[in-house]
Formats: structure tokens, C-alpha cells, sequence
């Protein structure tokens, strides 16, 4: 894991979402969770040799951001939105979150099947929040102020997590920094919302949901992405376009690459992304 500041540790060169934590005068924070077991247990056992393990805080609710949660149980208290907690593990019709985190193992953690629940034993306990929680939340662990904003867009219960103490905010997928943006079924106004909330917070460093570490500079970007990706099958909807034609025409494939491990997933994400904004705007 790589150093932020002297107290941020974070992973962006794994598959899955960027899990990190914060360590404090008084314990360790935990922001989102491996996808891939053996790395959910390393990351464990890193974090638990600066100090108990005080809360475990999900930013969302797709698979790559909380299936590791379940190699936390029995230490921090899970905090998440209720819409996190209401769609956990929950992507779409047209992906099985639990074979989506198993598919991973044979290329990208081997040795993470020996320590792989049955899909019965996952969902009797994935480790599910304590703490449920509407709007904004703030915490506060010895030294430092976790400040829980509610940036819905990406997912329902999105949440960027600002700790002023660092000058740093976790966004979870409201960022996606320098790789494909999944759109899923997202709402795009709501996260230019989002963007402009992020904007508003005085930090040198954006640790994203996926992609290397940057600054709000980074917001004018994501920002264009969306609107890209919006205009784009808007016009094909003014065109007369059915969907098969707007998700075979529109694409933004040559922009940038899909994140580490996922590199086989760019015809399904733009397709999806596509067919997402058109069943949107046509509704």
C-alpha cells in the first residue's frame, strides 16, 4: 500500500476498488475493502499493526467496494449509508455480484480459493453495517474527523469520506481517475451534484474509487466524462436511434483503459454504460 500523507495508506494497483485507511491517535479507520481475499486479509493484518480497528466505513455497495468486509468480522464497526445497506451486493440484472468476486481468483488471487465462502455461508454474513445512517454523518476517532457526506449519483448511498485533519476526501466511484468510468445505473445529475460538493472541500488529495491518487483538478475531467457520455446518447435518442443502435455507436473506448484486472471488461461497460443513459432517457 502506498503512503498519502503519513497517515493515509491506500492500494490502487489491485482489482477491485482502492481500499485504504486512516490511522489515528486513537485506532484505525478502514475505507472500503478488497475484493480479493488474500489482499482483504493482508490489508487486515497491516492496518490491525497500527492500532485497533475502530470503524470499517463502505463508500458504496458494489461488490468491489464491501465483499472484503467479510474477513473484518469480529473488529471494526461497519458504518454505511442505508443505501448502501439496502442494496448491498446488489449490481444489475445482467451481473452476479458473487460469481463476479469468485471469477477474480483463478487470474488474480489464486490462493484466495482456499479462503473463499460458499455463496450460503457469504450471504448469512457478509458484515453488514452497525451503524446505518441517513444524510451526512461525522465521526470522530482520537485525532482526525471522518466527515461522511452523502454524494448520491453513482449508487443511492454514494458517500465521500473528508478527514480535514489530512486535507484528503475518499470519493468512492464519484471519481474515477484516469481509467473507464462505469455509468452502471447511475444517475448523472445527481453526481455532477456530487462533483460540486467534493469542489467545495479544501484538500490537496482525492483518493478515487479506482485509478491513482489526485486533486480537484481531476473533478473538471470526471465532469467532462459524464457530460460526454450523456450528450452523446441524447443525441443518438434525437437521431431516432434504437438502442442496439446507440450502444453499438456510442463508445468512448479510446478515452482511457478499464482499471487493473478488468481489461476484458470494456465492450460490457461501454455497452452497459450506453444502454443505461438511453433506457434513462427514454423513459
Amino acid at each position: 500500500m502506498e503512503n498519502v500523507t503519513p497517515t493515509i495508506f491506500t492500494e490502487t494497483k489491485v482489482r477491485g476498488c482502492n481500499p485504504s485507511f486512516v490511522v489515528t491517535s486513537d485506532g484505525v479507520v478502514i475505507i472500503d475493502t478488497p475484493q480479493l481475499p488474500t489482499k482483504a486479509v493482508e490489508m487486515r493484518k497491516l492496518a490491525e499493526s497500527h492500532g485497533p480497528l475502530r470503524y470499517l466505513i463502505n463508500t458504496e455497495h458494489h461488490v468491489d467496494h464491501i465483499f472484503g468486509n467479510y474477513y473484518f468480522k469480529g473488529g471494526p464497526t461497519v458504518v454505511h449509508h442505508q443505501g448502501v445497506y439496502d442494496n448491498f451486493m446488489v449490481v444489475g440484472p445482467e451481473l452476479d455480484p458473487f460469481a463476479y468476486a469468485k471469477e477474480a481468483l483463478p487470474t488474480d488471487d489464486p490462493e484466495g480459493e482456499a479462503i473463499f465462502p460458499d455463496r450460503e455461508v457469504y450471504y448469512a454474513d457478509p458484515n453488514k453495517a452497525q451503524i446505518v445512517f441517513n444524510g451526512d454523518l461525522t465521526l470522530r476517532v482520537g485525532d482526525h474527523t471522518f466527515e461522511l457526506i452523502h454524494t448520491p449519483g453513482h449508487t443511492p448511498g454514494q458517500i465521500a469520506v473528508y478527514v480535514p485533519e489530512e486535507r484528503a476526501v475518499f470519493t468512492g466511484d464519484t471519481i474515477f481517475s484516469e481509467c473507464q468510468t462505469w455509468l452502471m445505473t447511475s444517475n448523472v445529475d445527481q453526481w455532477l451534484d456530487a462533483l460540486d460538493r467534493i469542489g467545495e472541500l479544501d484538500v490537496d488529495f482525492i483518493i478515487p474509487g479506482h485509478g491513482p491518487v489526485t486533486t480537484t483538478a481531476y473533478l473538471a475531467t470526471q465532469r467532462a466524462v459524464l457530460m460526454e457520455w450523456k450528450t452523446a446518447v441524447a443525441v443518438a435518442v434525437a437521431k431516432g436511434w434504437t438502442r442496439e443502435e446507440t450502444v453499438e455507436r456510442v463508445e468512448f473506448k479510446d478515452r482511457y483503459p478499464v482499471d487493473i484486472g478488468q481489461e476484458y471488461m470494456m465492450d460490457y461497460i461501454n455497452s452497459y454504460n450506453a444502454g443505461s443513459l438511453y433506457d434513462k432517457l427514454t423513459a
